[in-house]
Formats: C-alpha cells, structure tokens, sequence
C-alpha cells in the first residue's frame, strides 16, 4: 500500500508537469484559432463571428490567467488537471451549438471542430488520473449526445441518407450515431491507457524500490562478510601466540586469555553495526594493544594522538585493529630492535583523517600475503570503497624515514548527526 501511494504521488508530480506543459499547448491552438478566425471574419456572417469571439475569448483568456494566478507557485491546485479538459470540451460543444443557433445545425455538426474531442481525450493518460480520464470522456459523448438530440428534436435539421448527407443540407443520423460509437470508444482508450499507464508507473516504482533493496541488503551482506573475515584473523593469530606462552609463561598467557576474553566481548557488543563512533572503537584498540603488548613486552610501543572533537565522528566498524595488527605483525614483528606504532585521528576541512604509522621494516621488506595487500589493507580498501563508494581516500605506502603508513580519509559525520536523521 505505502510503495503504490509513492507511485501514485510521483505519478502526480509527472502529470502536473504534463499540464503546465499541455496548457502551453492550448494557449498556441487557441491563438492559431483566433489568428484563423480573424483571416476567415470577411467570408462569415456577424452572428458566426460573434460566436468565434463569445468562445474563444474567454477559453483564451482563462489560459492566459492560469499563468498569472498559478503557475508561480510550486504546486498547481489539482482541480486544474479536470477543470482544464472540461473547459476545453464545453468550448468545442459551445462552438458547435452556437453555429447551429446563427447558422444551420447541419453545418455545426460537419465542421471539423468535432474532431478537436478526439485531440482533448488523447491528451488524458498523460495528465489525468483514471477516474478524470473517464469523466473527460463520459463528458465529451454526453455533450455531443445532447446537442445532436438537441437539434433532431427542435427540427434543426433534416435526417437524410448517408449517402446524400455529404453533399446535400441535411444529416445522417446513422453517421451521428457512428461519430457517438467513435467517440466513445476513444473515450474508453484514453481511459484505459491511462489506468495502464498507471499500473506501469506502479509496478516499475516495486520493482525499482525492490531491486534498490535487493542492493542494499547484498551490499551489507558484503560488507558483513567483509568484517566477519577479519575477527576469525586477528583471533587466530591471537590464540597462536596464548598457545606459545602457555608452556613458556603461563601468567602472561593467562593475562592474554582475559584480555582477548574482553576484546571479544567488546567485538560483539559492536557486531551488528557497520560504523562505530571512533571512541569506541578506540576501546576495543585499547584491549588489542595490551594484548599485543604483553606479547610484545617492552619491544612495542603504541601511541593514541586522538583530536577530542573527533571522538564521536562515525568510522567503519573494526578498521582501526586489522590496521594496527598490519603494522605489529609486518612491520615490527621482523625485527630485533623495539618498534613503535603511531595512531592519529584528526578532522580537516570537514573529513576525519585516520593513520597508522610504524617505524618497522618498511614496505619492500615487510611480509605480506600473496596478493601483496594482506587481509588487513585489501580487506580495509574493499570495506571503505563499499560504505563511502568514491566519497574518500586510502593510501597504504612506505614512510619517508622508513616504516610503512596508512592514511584514510572519509567524511566527518558526527553520531548525533546520524541518529536526529
């Protein structure tokens, strides 16, 4: 019921902009039919070319004024998309019955104004809903049924032969009738395109709100795939060194199991959650470094430059860790000398910039996966180019004094910001 009124409210929208346009439309007919009635004023009789002036004018000048009064606005009142087609319909009926009244019935029934019905409701799918469409169209059969028994019974005219009525003062009423058949089967073709069109618009807006779904929950499968193939790394690698400690230290090991007992709850109070604020995902680091110093001892060293307003901006879920363990695990980890890793956060220019530097191998020495990237860094780019698409920056490279260094680059959203949307 919601996507059909969403459809139908877009609908809306396409048609009034239909009707501006259809209304420019009928200001140029009407003024080629006034420029035509003035050219064709010496060859008609006065009453005629009163009655092209009662008509015209006043269908003319209620054209213009809608253009004064309305169509400054944003909206348009929705009466117009019916108060237009009935104007137009009257001014052809008026038309016809007032060439009968100065002149003769059986010319206002064979001048080609009568077609100018069949133009009115072919303009109906486009700018009507289907319940207008049907009355523009019952309107238009009525009108002309009336003025045709109008003139039969007030003896206006004299009911001939089909084949006589062409070229002679009278009228079929066989062709009259077949002209009523005509028109109302036009009726009922503008009526049903537009309840067709209808149905297309709606069933196109499901299948796009359901293909964007459809999109949207592949892309959270991804990124939860994404995130779910990091936690089972840093947890296989963290229990492989509890496992080493174990017949070597088992005190520290024994630290490292209630440190990592904490990480993972810390991990699993976040799970559900693509982005995090940056102080909690600060904590869960916290735990990850303490573990990794315990291992480490006094060869690692980690520092936290974190710029207090960016506490509570919005990052990924679980990419300050995998970073961090990079650079631990290739960068220090390789050599003898104690390492240092360097966190910063800090906002710029309306982005939050997020680095992990370390002053380890370097990058043409440092161990890596196969592909050359590692879980951490591929599975890093692959989670930031999902949830921020071409709207950051990622650079994984060596730093200039040696090391290696991460910068990532996204927009600045604070929490508050996301959660009063």
């Amino acid at each position: 019921m919601q996507s059909a009124a969403s459809a139908r409210h877009l609908l809306e929208v396409q048609r009034e902009r239909a009707e501006r346009l259809l209304n420019g439309v009928r200001a140029g007919v009407l003024g080629l039919l006034a420029i035509a009635a003035l050219a064709y004023a010496p060859s008609l009789t006065p009453a005629l070319n009163r009655v092209n002036v009662l008509v015209l004018t006043p269908t003319l000048a209620w054209t213009v004024a809608q253009y004064l009064i309305f169509y400054r606005r944003e909206r348009l009142p929705s009466w117009l998309s019916i108060a237009n087609p009935l104007v137009d319909i009257t001014a052809v009926s008026a038309i016809i019955l007032g060439y009968a009244l100065a002149q003769s019935a059986a010319l206002a029934l064979k001048t080609p104004i009568f077609l100018s019905y069949f133009v009115i409701l072919a303009a109906r799918p486009i700018a009507s809903s289907t319940a207008r469409a049907a009355l523009v169209a019952a309107l238009a059969v009525i009108q002309y049924a009336v003025l045709v028994q109008f003139f039969v019974m007030s003896g206006r005219i004299t009911t001939t032969s089909p084949l006589a009525a062409p070229g002679g003062s009278g009228v079929s009423l066989l062709d009259e009738s077949a002209k009523l058949l005509l028109l109302a089967l036009a009726g009922a073709v503008a009526t049903y395109a537009t309840a067709w069109h209808e149905r297309l618009a709606i069933s196109y807006f499901r299948q796009a709100r359901d293909r964007e779904q459809l999109e949207a929950r592949l892309a959270r499968a991804q990124l939860q795939t994404l995130k779910l193939q990091l936690q089972p790394h840093f947890l296989f690698n963290t229990l492989n060194t509890i496992t080493a400690l174990i017949g070597v230290d088992p005190r520290v090991a024994e630290r490292m199991v209630s440190g990592l007992s904490e990480l993972l709850r810390l991990s699993l109070r976040n799970a559900a959650e693509q982005e995090v604020p940056l102080s909690r995902e600060l904590e869960l680091l916290e735990h990850y470094v303490e573990i990794q110093q315990i291992r480490f001892r006094d060869r690692l060293t980690v520092t936290l430059e974190v710029a207090p307003d960016t506490m509570q901006a919005l990052v990924p879920n679980f990419i300050l860790q995998p970073l961090v363990e990079n650079a631990i695990r290739h960068g220090i980890g390789p050599r003898a000398a104690p390492g240092h890793v360097d966190v910063r956060a800090y906002r710029e220019n309306g982005s939050l910039h997020l680095r992990v530097a370390d002053n380890g191998v370097g990058a043409r020495t440092r161990r890596s996966e196969p592909s050359g990237e590692g879980i951490g860094l591929g599975n890093t780019k692959a989670r930031l180019e999902h949830l921020y698409g071409t709207d950051h920056a990622f650079s994984a490279q060596g730093g200039t004094d040696g090391g290696f260094v991460v910068d990532i680059v996204i927009p600045f959203r604070p929490r508050a910001e996301t959660a009063g949307a």
